[in-house]
């Protein structure tokens, strides 16, 4: 029995636009800020602020995400696991951005 493969290939493509098709919302990167005495400590000395974000997040799509959501210039991002979840600590270009941000977010 001979099969077609031009049938073969068109059905299966036709398959992955719908499995395309239903994929599941995109969770956010960025769950919400964290705060503590050492992070505020962080604001202050080091322009760093530190945000709970997705386990599977990495540090260029954070700072990317970062820049996308609050319009700010971030130098470094870096990341830590622990019992809270991932935390992300991003360095901003200059203190007065991250005290700005910060006091948008309500954390000051």
């Amino acid at each position: 029995m001979k099969k077609n493969l031009f049938t073969l290939k068109s059905a299966r493509s036709s398959k992955q636009k719908r499995k395309n098709s239903q994929l599941p919302k995109q969770k956010p990167l960025i769950i919400e800020p964290y705060i503590t005495e050492k992070s505020f400590n962080l604001i202050e000395k080091e322009k760093k602020l530190t945000f709970i974000v997705d386990e599977q997040a990495d540090k260029k799509s954070i700072k990317q995400e970062l820049h996308d959501l609050y319009e700010a210039e971030i130098t470094d991002v870096n990341t830590a696991r622990t019992i809270d979840g991932k935390k992300a600590f991003a360095k901003f270009k200059d203190l007065d951005s991250a005290r700005d941000l910060a006091t948008k977010l309500g954390l000051v």
